[in-house]
């Protein structure tokens, strides 16, 4: 008897131990890329003098994520033993730069779209390295994108059942957090300027057992990278239309000419050009089937 009240004090001990450390124990694993850090990694850098931008329509866009940042960290699952990083994958990255890709497909006064491969953006770059990229492909204008996600996990009470192999793989004691800010910033080229920005942002919050953590926050990521994905793809279209505005009631902030050497073009002259020859195609397109009812 004296032994299993020895044997059930040291399980309460435990239990109580594991409870104040389930209260205080956190993981955080952050994976980002940064535009300051590609675009200006040294002091000196920030010296660099944007000039007015000079835009020749139908525009040459690029597209492309900006190198991963050289302090990402990541966990290891001392169940599993294996790691995990939250890195998003070169897949997952084309799937994104093709839906930021459709909007720029979308507007007349955009001739093509390069998405361009990760490798070809070298960490710490700056703009001679976007400068070789728009000599390659022929771009003026280059969107780049990058992303910020930060995984939080915090043991909860449920962790004590971790004490037992069952309790660590069938019980959900892990809380997760995925927090993910995706941005694209849009940079004439030839005159280091910013035309504008788009932000897209997400929140993810899951529960794992503690075996399962890692697969757990993998899923967890990529959802948060599709969702702040989406919501920057709809703040793109925005910034793309309010881009517009800005131009047609500020024509001294961007000079604009045309490709085909026809002087300058505002952009909604531009525009408005391009719809009156769609209704005038569409308009000889009744008339001939008109003759041939006739």
């Amino acid at each position: 008897m004296a032994i299993f009240n020895s044997m059930k004090s040291l399980v309460v001990l435990i239990a109580l131990v594991a409870l104040g450390l389930s209260g205080c124990s956190s993981q955080r694993i952050n994976t980002k890329s940064s535009v300051m850090e590609y675009l200006y990694p040294t002091s000196d850098d920030f010296l660099v003098t944007a000039s007015t931008p000079h835009l020749t329509l139908p525009l040459r866009v690029g597209v492309a994520f900006v190198p991963e940042s050289s302090d990402n960290n990541s966990q290891k699952n001392v169940w599993t033993g294996k790691s995990y990083s939250g890195k998003i994958t070169e897949f997952k990255k084309n799937q994104i730069l093709e839906s930021v890709s459709d909007n720029f497909r979308e507007l007349e006064f955009v001739s093509s779209i390069e998405v361009i491969p990760s490798a070809y953006l070298t960490p710490g770059g700056s703009f001679p390295n976007i400068s070789q990229i728009k000599t390659m492909y022929g771009i003026d204008v280059i969107a780049l994108v990058s992303y910020d996600q930060v995984q939080f996990t915090d043991e909860g009470a449920l962790s004590l059942s971790y004490w037992t192999i069952v309790g660590a793989y069938l019980v959900s004691g892990e809380k997760n957090d995925t927090s993910t800010l995706m941005d694209t910033v849009v940079y004439d080229i030839e005159s280091k300027s910013m035309l504008f920005r788009a932000p897209g942002t997400s929140r993810v919050l899951g529960k794992s057992t503690l075996v399962n953590l890692s697969e757990e926050l993998r899923a967890d990521s990529i959802q948060g990278f599709e969702e702040a994905a989406d919501d920057m793809v709809i703040n793109l279209n925005n910034q793309l239309s309010s881009f517009q505005e800005r131009i047609k009631e500020n024509p001294e902030q961007v000079k604009i000419s045309h490709r085909d050497g026809a002087g300058s073009l505002g952009v909604l002259s531009f525009l408005i050009l391009s719809s009156l020859l769609v209704l005038s195609r569409i308009r000889k397109y009744k008339q001939g089937l008109e003759s041939l009812k006739d």
